[in-house]
């Protein structure tokens, strides 16, 4: 199995730029909506919040007028924090406009303002924004300086008057740091996030890319590829890999199935018309090519019987020569039944994918010691692994016809040589014997049954011509071409293979 990777690149259309937009959207959308809000609705719930303050604050002091602790020094400290932590400035003064308490050193001037607002309302700009049965809540505006207020008066529960101020501008300077602060942030966010949706997305969107490549695979029958998870913990994207690769099993069965199947129904259909022609040629041949080895049989038997050579040493020579007549009719016989279930299709054909390269090692591995008894260097150039189309023991009958044929005639410097020529989806092997070349007009004839281009040679050897036919027949079988070709210092043989989907 192997593993599938695919670069990650941010173009158009892809599934990472999507992700990686929609979650910078996301962040981006958040920020500027909380940078809207801020400035928007935080200057109002900033003065509300301070108006509550007063309030309060009122309330700790009216409280403290009622238990008559407002002018002890326990109430200092409460009064302090009240002031302090309220950013408030408070002043409490009695119906004879002495003051009780104040938060300010300047308590002339804070007088002059209170007794303004109480009696002439001075030449700010007022706004009330609440009021009670004791108190006033008002917005003003301080037309010289330029600056807002929140005023509280009021009367407490002793009868002193009280006046309360809180200024707007620092509640302003805050909301602007606060957007400024935001700004910053949702700058460096926006780009964080934009680094992690980066990360994220090529985290979930590699293996889901490997899936997109695997069923494009798939799609063109390389079934060699396999999902394999990229982690540990395995999700949901790991468990469709899971499947895709059973489903690549069951494809791939399927699809061997259906090319039995389809290559069965055109032998079907060819069948039918060829069967009558081959039968009449096959006996045809098998008769002439078994008429000298029967006559030999019967006159040598004749001779034994008819005690011709008494002698011991002729008597086993007559039976030798019987014996072997007979071992060749075997084999031929043997052949001629396999050629005849091919040429007549009841020979079943299994399409399966196979590793070529695999098969020729196998076959040229247990050939060795005939190469090594002839004195033949072999040359292999078939060492990448090549997945065909094909029936496999069908195939390897068909190298081991070719391989020994190149070694029956191989001459000179005796070398033997297997290549492959890859043509798209087809390929083409091919076995190349040095010697002798056979004649061109001889090139079409040796594929008939018992042809023989130099009879004298192939009965040295026992060859009954029907090899290159049997080849010829798987091969048809197939549909497929077969053929051989002389070169400058030999012969060649080739025939071809399907790798595609086609």
């Amino acid at each position: 199995m192997s593993r599938i990777r695919h670069k990650i690149q941010l173009k158009k259309g892809s599934l990472t730029k999507e992700l990686v937009m929609i979650i910078v959207g996301l962040v981006s959308g958040t920020v500027f909506l909380c940078w809207l809000l801020n400035d928007v609705f935080l200057e109002p719930y900033y003065i509300n919040h301070k108006q509550q303050v007063l309030l309060d604050g009122l309330s700790i002091i009216d409280k403290a007028s009622e238990n008559k602790t407002l002018e002890t020094e326990e109430f200092d400290v409460t009064f302090d924090n009240l002031c302090a932590n309220g950013n408030i400035t408070v002043l409490i003064i009695s119906s004879d406009m002495t003051i009780v308490r104040a938060s300010v050193n300047d308590t002339k001037k804070m007088l002059t303002e209170f007794t303004e607002i109480l009696f002439r309302g001075g030449d700010d700009e007022v706004i009330v924004l609440s009021q009670g049965k004791n108190y006033v809540m008002q917005k003003r505006t301080d037309q010289r300086l330029e600056a807002e207020y929140l005023v509280l008066y009021g009367t407490l529960s002793n009868g002193n008057l009280i006046l309360m101020r809180s200024a707007l501008d620092s509640i302003r300077e805050s909301v602007a740091l606060a957007g400024q602060f935001l700004f910053y942030i949702g700058i460096i966010a926006i780009a964080v996030s934009t680094v992690v949706a980066i990360f994220l997305s090529k985290r979930f969107v590699t293996p889901l890319l490997t899936l997109t490549n695997l069923s494009k695979r798939m799609a063109e029958l390389h079934f060699e590829a396999k999902y394999i998870p990229q982690q540990k913990r395995r999700n949901e994207i790991d468990e469709l890999g899971e499947h895709m690769n059973g489903l690549s099993e069951i494809l791939e069965r399927t699809i061997s199935e259906l090319k039995s199947a389809n290559n069965q129904l055109q032998i079907d259909i060819e069948k039918k018309t060829q069967i009558d022609h081959m039968r009449k040629e096959f006996l045809s041949s098998v008769s002439h090519e078994l008429k000298t080895p029967l006559a030999l049989i019967q006159g040598y038997a004749e001779g034994l019987k008819e005690c011709i050579n008494e002698d011991e040493q002729s008597r086993d020579f007559y039976c030798e020569v019987i014996m072997d007549e007979a071992d060749k009719m075997n084999r031929m016989v043997k052949k001629l039944l396999t050629l005849n279930q091919l040429e007549e299709g009841n020979e079943a054909v299994t399409m399966e994918r196979f590793d070529l390269t695999e098969l020729i090692h196998g076959v040229l591995h247990s050939t060795e010691i005939l190469f090594a008894q002839k004195g033949i260097r072999v040359i292999e150039d078939v060492s990448e692994p090549l997945y065909v189309w094909a029936d496999e023991f069908m195939v390897e009958e068909v190298i081991t016809n070719y391989l020994s044929n190149a070694i029956h005639h191989a001459a000179g410097r005796k070398e033997i040589r297997i290549h492959y020529v890859q043509r798209g989806d087809i390929v083409r092997v091919c076995v190349f014997n040095t010697g002798e070349q056979i004649p061109e007009e001889e090139l079409a004839k040796i594929w008939f049954k018992f042809y023989k281009v130099d009879k004298a040679r192939t009965r040295e050897y026992g060859g009954s011509g029907i090899g290159l036919s049997i080849v010829k027949a798987i091969m048809d079988s197939h549909h497929r071409a077969c053929g051989a070709k002389n070169r400058a210092d030999g012969v060649e043989f080739w025939f071809e293979l399907d790798t595609g989907s086609h």
